[in-house]
């Protein structure tokens, strides 16, 4: 593999979906060095994270300890924060030495220039993710968050996510919500002639468009049930599967 390769995930919501998911994305991280020398995750790795000043989440452990492997063995660590994780700030760049990009924004990706954003509040359809757009950026519910002990706080998550989860398993919504998506970054891509890729995630569908002469737009679709990835190369982007 090109040393130069970056690989791209998406939408594992670990924490929320079956243990296998985290195990598979443990085996995953193990095998990113095989594929690429920089990996970035675009948005909700985690169902709920949110960086306390002195304690970091159980659950999340393994993961982040695959993570701190990964970048000893010398691969480069980018995130953008997603509607479900979006809570973050320096325990990525200090702690993992990962850049952390919580609202998204413009990367070089294997010489290609690229624009990355999970997707939520660009083109929303459905109510909930709606909702959940507008929630997740009020400095007061993060302040207010704070202060809830995290055992309480992750009972809420928890039983708000349940009920959020409907929108993820309503497949002509998200079909609809793909649909308006590439619509948005077709449109992106004609008002940047600087970006060569868009990058999203967030409606859990795999989708690679060529938008013109060596520009696309990109989603790698859901790690989450599916093991989705891609792959940017000196040739460009593609969709892979993880087996």
């Amino acid at each position: 593999m090109p040393a130069d390769a970056v690989v791209v995930v998406a939408d594992a919501h670990l924490g929320s979906t079956d243990p296998g998911d985290a195990d598979a994305f443990l085996a995953f991280l193990d095998a990113v060095p095989d594929l690429g020398r920089h990996l970035v995750v675009n948005g909700d790795l985690f169902d709920f994270w949110f960086e306390y000043r002195s304690v970091i989440l159980r659950r999340a452990f393994p993961i982040l300890s695959g993570l701190a492997r990964l970048r000893s063995r010398g691969v480069r660590l980018t995130l953008t924060g997603g509607n479900h994780d979006r809570w973050g700030g320096s325990f990525w760049t200090r702690e993992l030495g990962a850049t952390f990009l919580p609202g998204g924004g413009p990367l070089g990706l294997a010489g290609w220039r690229a624009f990355a954003h999970h997707g939520d509040g660009l083109a929303e359809r459905h109510w909930a993710a709606r909702g959940m757009h507008v929630v997740t950026r009020w400095r007061l519910t993060s302040a207010v968050f704070r202060w809830v002990h995290p055992d309480v706080g992750l009972r809420l998550v928890h039983a708000m996510s349940g009920l959020l989860a409907e929108s993820t398993r309503d497949g002509p919504a998200l079909d609809r919500a793909a649909a308006a998506q590439a619509g948005w970054a077709r449109s992106y891509l004609a008002d940047h002639s600087e970006i060569d890729v868009v990058l999203l995630g967030h409606t859990h569908r795999a989708a690679l468009e060529a938008v013109g002469a060596r520009r696309w737009y990109l989603n790698p679709g859901p790690w989450m049930q599916e093991r989705r990835y891609a792959l940017i190369t000196a040739e460009g982007p593609a969709l892979r599967v993880f087996d």
